[in-house]
């Protein structure tokens, strides 16, 4: 099994293309499946306290996982139907972000870049 970026996004649209849902799967509802994903995986911490959290993350790790996957799958997708390669964009924000957190500044800090 491949774990890289390309060879993923391959696997999903080949699991797309063989189910003929491409037609379903356009940037506007990949996009609001995305949300309703992420907020599937954000029901598993509502309301959980800093202290529950690592006990509810070790009770639920799978379904967290399934969670997790789903959002990705769709991303990996919803990259790969606008012609963008998701490792190059990402290389790009970690670049910028880098950029606009420098280690002196931000270590040990939750401020936004504009605060620092």
């Amino acid at each position: 099994m491949s774990d890289s970026i390309s060879g993923l996004t391959a696997r999903i649209q080949s699991f797309v293309d063989a189910r003929e849902w491409r037609r379903y799967h356009n940037p506007k509802d990949l996009t609001v499946a995305i949300t309703a994903e992420a907020g599937e995986l954000l029901q598993h911490f509502v309301w959980q306290q800093d202290e529950q959290i690592e006990a509810r993350v070790e009770a639920r790790r799978e379904e967290i996982a399934s969670e997790i996957a789903d959002v990705a799958i769709l991303l990996f997708e919803l990259a790969d139907n606008l012609g963008l390669s998701l490792g190059e964009v990402m290389e790009r924000k970690i670049a910028y972000n880098e950029s606009r957190y420098p280690v002196e500044k931000a270590r040990g800090n939750n401020l936004k870049y504009s605060e620092l």
